[in-house]
């Protein structure tokens, strides 16, 4: 028998929106020079001082916190094996409005967190269209981020996510069910369809890895990639992968080489967390037009999470360091989740996301069943372009030949 599922509301204690208000008076910024505002070394100056202000003088929590609210939220207990006997987790989960609502994992990534579902949800769970496929949607905050707990172990990598978020679906009743995910979502999902083949039914995802060409085993890419047969799209795809390495793919070398020293700054200072957040807001969407209220919403969670800010980095370091696997387990590393999988595949591209790579990299991972490459949209697509992301869903499904009798 499974752990309870509880209803959840968040409710930030007055003591930490005191603690916060004390320590915008004792911000220090650096120090001002020619080029503090020079996107290109950073998160600019003026920006923070400007935001930090909106939320010193302006910004409503209270208010933000309960709009949050209005989702219904939940928590429960589960398990994983050789790590946690009773994590808990929180979680949005709303049924869909027909009966023949097909279950559906959303899984989030770094920086983002359940908030990105927010938009999505009432597209997803209801339709004026009976064409239109409707979905019972769970959003976890994934350990150590949100409003779940921080995991007490080393090791804890995406197997375990995985584990943690199949674990919640069949707490929940669904036996069978779809995922989606992007950013760490891309990976945590990879890994549900290959350790739970049973019970995924299909899998979109609008962040797309894979492993480079090889002369060895899929010499044709090769062929494709060195004699320029490939699409516009596809080209200014590798040229933006290729700029994001070079230039915007730092944080993700400290994040996985030595977490604990950068977290100090993450779990101490409001101001340089929500300047390391913003900065990827802003640089990995396409032209969104942020307002302060959103980003200090989207810093809050972090800000106020279960686990503290610092935990939600840990992931990168994990990931990089799994331990050979035992015979007959699957290894954690990254390459383990870029292979061939049977599970149906559906693959947004969009073309300000931070690794944009070519289709036919992309069926390389398994049988797709759809795919789309955007003219618009980054990296958190479902809340920069939720429309889109949500009918590439659908077609993905339709496409699949996904059914509630499947899915039961």
């Amino acid at each position: 028998m499974g752990s309870p599922i509880k209803p959840y509301q968040i409710a930030v204690p007055d003591s930490t929106l005191e603690t916060l208000q004390k320590k915008f008076s004792l911000t220090t910024f650096p120090g001002e020079t020619a080029f503090s505002n020079d996107w290109k070394y950073g998160t600019p100056v003026d920006d923070i001082r400007r935001i930090v202000k909106y939320w010193q003088e302006k910004y409503d929590w209270r208010k933000a916190e309960a709009e949050l609210n209005k989702f219904p939220q939940f928590t429960t207990i589960v398990s994983v094996d050789g790590h946690e006997d009773s994590l808990g987790i929180h979680f949005v989960h709303q049924k869909g409005e027909r009966p023949d609502s097909i279950p559906l994992l959303f899984c989030h990534g770094w920086a983002g967190s359940f908030l990105e579902v927010t938009k999505i949800l009432p597209l997803l769970t209801s339709s004026d269209n009976d064409e239109k496929q409707t979905f019972h949607v769970v959003a976890p905050s994934l350990p150590n981020c949100g409003f779940s707990q921080r995991t007490s172990k080393p090791g804890f990598g995406v197997l375990q996510y995985a584990e943690v978020c199949h674990k919640l679906m069949l707490q929940l009743g669904y036996d069978k069910y779809v995922t989606q995910g992007g950013d760490w979502g891309f990976l945590i999902t990879r890994a549900m369809g290959i350790l739970y083949p049973s019970h995924v039914l299909a899998s979109h995802l609008n962040f797309v890895l894979t492993l480079p060409p090889s002369p060895f085993s899929t010499p044709l890419l090769v062929l494709q990639y060195l004699t320029g047969r490939l699409t516009p799209a596809e080209k200014a795809g590798l040229e933006r992968t290729q700029q994001f390495a070079d230039k915007g793919s730092g944080y993700s070398h400290i994040h996985k080489s030595r977490p604990h020293t950068l977290g100090f700054a993450l779990a101490d200072s409001p101001v340089g967390l929500l300047a390391w957040i913003y900065e990827k807001l802003r640089d990995w969407t396409d032209d969104y037009s942020w307002t302060d209220e959103e980003v200090l919403t989207w810093v809050s969670i972090y800000l106020f999470s279960e686990a503290g800010p610092d935990a939600s980095i840990r992931l990168y370091y994990e990931i990089e360091n799994a331990p050979a696997p035992a015979s007959g387990q699957m290894s954690g590393k990254m390459e383990s989740f870029m292979k061939y999988n049977a599970i149906p595949l559906g693959l947004s591209y969009f073309p300000r996301d931070v690794v944009v790579l070519p289709s036919s990299w992309g069926r390389t991972l398994g049988p797709v069943a759809f795919e789309r490459r955007h003219e618009e949209g980054g990296h958190f697509a479902a809340y920069e372009k939720p429309e889109l992301l949500v009918d590439d869903l659908r077609k993905t499904v339709q496409n699949a030949e996904i059914s509630l009798s499947r899915a039961g």
